[in-house]
């Protein structure tokens, strides 16, 4: 969603590249073209200015030293920046009480539903057991999409259809969580296609009751300034006390992410990526600046490797790795936990100065099909000894996967050259794998 940003940011830095020293005359164009990328990126111009002036005034006041150039210096300043903009540091959920009370807020169509149900599965993965409680009494269709939902991940959902009233819909589920021994309670409430009066009485009526110990405001970040509008009207009201904001992997430009905490003085505490309920991830601004402006987020790829890699299996396939009994049966799993991880070129964008070499480039988790549909077209015994593969068996797995006899014989290479580096490591270490590839000479 940062992409246009970053690339208009690290054209900002262009201006400094080669220059030998940080004066005022290079600081001012440079800062110049960060306020213009944060605009068009849909920054209110106030927030934009501030932060500017802020890394204009911190660049002025460095010497550069003589192993950092002027260009990295900024890259620097422009990232504690945006850091700072963005809350500086991540803020967990409070799960006080018992049970602790959760209560979601927002506009129709902002991802309320959907989000109650991530966060369900958030915490059943932390092993706390949760209830969903459908309060939107107004739209049918919302207490059976968290039924599926609930039904889906494999957690409670309460609702009662003869009830009008969310308020004392809320306060049964309360009961039946307690008595349950359920330890936590997200309460989906229901939104408008606007702010208007009826909606806010009902949410500040169930907050007063309830009490919860957490009330998040979920966001549309697509919908850009009008989100940041929403957000501070919404804190008058209820002083909620967290922000999630939903399709990040959207087109929008990313003013919401970078303005709403400076705007309301409120925690970003989760993003939202897509409809799988897996794709929700706590807020690191740190990291998040990082990204925005391409150096690498690994943190985050290594957080959610570890998420998706069982220690067991992954030791496990070390140690075929290094006996060279590493078959394209391995090759497969290992390629689906990776499609669990999250799209392909946002995982590649969290490395280290690769977000701008794949900016053009085409990569989406459906490039692994055809060699899924390649694999799965072998038998188990071709598999896991694939020298066994001739012309006619070749022919038969082209003609079951709807690929070519050449893409069979393209992905053998390819696997058979990973295997042959694997078997150089095991022999020579570090030095032997950079020989392999090319690198000591």
């Amino acid at each position: 969603m940062f992409e246009n940003l970053s690339n208009k940011l690290n054209r900002a830095f262009k201006v400094l590249k080669g220059q030998g020293k940080i004066t005022e005359v290079n600081v001012a164009s440079t800062v110049k073209e960060i306020r213009r990328a944060l605009i068009d990126a849909d920054v209110s111009y106030k927030v934009a200015k501030e932060i500017t002036s802020n890394i204009k005034e911190k660049a002025l006041g460095q010497d550069v030293l003589i192993s950092v150039s002027p260009g990295q210096l900024m890259t620097k300043i422009v990232a504690d920046e945006l850091s700072i903009l963005m809350g500086k540091e991540s803020v967990e959920i409070n799960l006080k009480g018992n049970p602790n009370i959760i209560l979601i807020s927002g506009l129709q169509g902002s991802g309320k539903t959907t989000f109650s149900g991530k966060l369900a599965y958030y915490l059943k993965k932390q092993n706390k057991k949760s209830l969903l409680v459908a309060c939107d009494v107004y739209r049918p269709a919302a207490i059976e999409q968290l039924h599926v939902l609930g039904k889906q991940i494999g957690v409670e959902v309460f609702s009662d259809e003869k009830s009008k009233s969310p308020l004392n819909i809320a306060k049964k589920a309360i009961q039946h969580a307690k008595k349950s021994g359920i330890k936590s309670v997200i309460v989906d409430t229901a939104g408008r296609l606007a702010i208007d009066e009826k909606m806010m009485k009902e949410i500040e009526s169930l907050k007063k009751n309830l009490n919860p110990s957490e009330t998040l405001f979920v966001v549309d970040s697509m919908i850009g300034q009008d989100a940041v509008i929403t957000a501070k009207t919404f804190n008058e009201r209820i002083d909620y006390d967290g922000v999630i904001l939903t399709k990040l992997d959207g087109d929008s430009r990313g003013g919401a992410a970078l303005s709403i905490r400076r705007v309301v003085d409120k925690p970003i505490k989760f993003i939202s990526t897509g409809e799988k309920m897996d794709a929700l991830n706590i807020f690191h601004p740190d990291r998040m600046a990082k990204r925005i402006l391409g150096m690498g987020d690994v943190l985050s790829l290594v957080e959610r490797a570890q998420q998706n890699f069982d220690e067991d299996e992954a030791r496990r396939m070390q140690k075929k790795m290094l006996q060279n009994t590493f078959g394209l049966d391995d090759f497969l799993s290992q390629l689906q936990k990776i499609k669990k991880m999250g799209n392909i070129k946002d995982l590649v964008g969290m490395i280290p100065g690769m977000s701008n070499k794949i900016k053009d480039v085409e990569m989406d988790n459906e490039s692994f099909k055809p060699i899924e549909a390649i694999i799965n077209s072998m038998t188990p015994g071709e598999r896991s000894n694939p020298e066994i593969l001739n012309g006619i068996r070749k022919k038969r797995i082209a003609l079951g996967s709807g690929s070519t006899v050449q893409e069979v014989n393209q992905l053998l290479k390819q696997f058979n050259q990973m295997k042959k580096m694997m078997k150089i490591m095991k022999k020579s270490g570090p030095s032997g794998m950079m020989s392999a590839l090319g690198m000591n000479k």
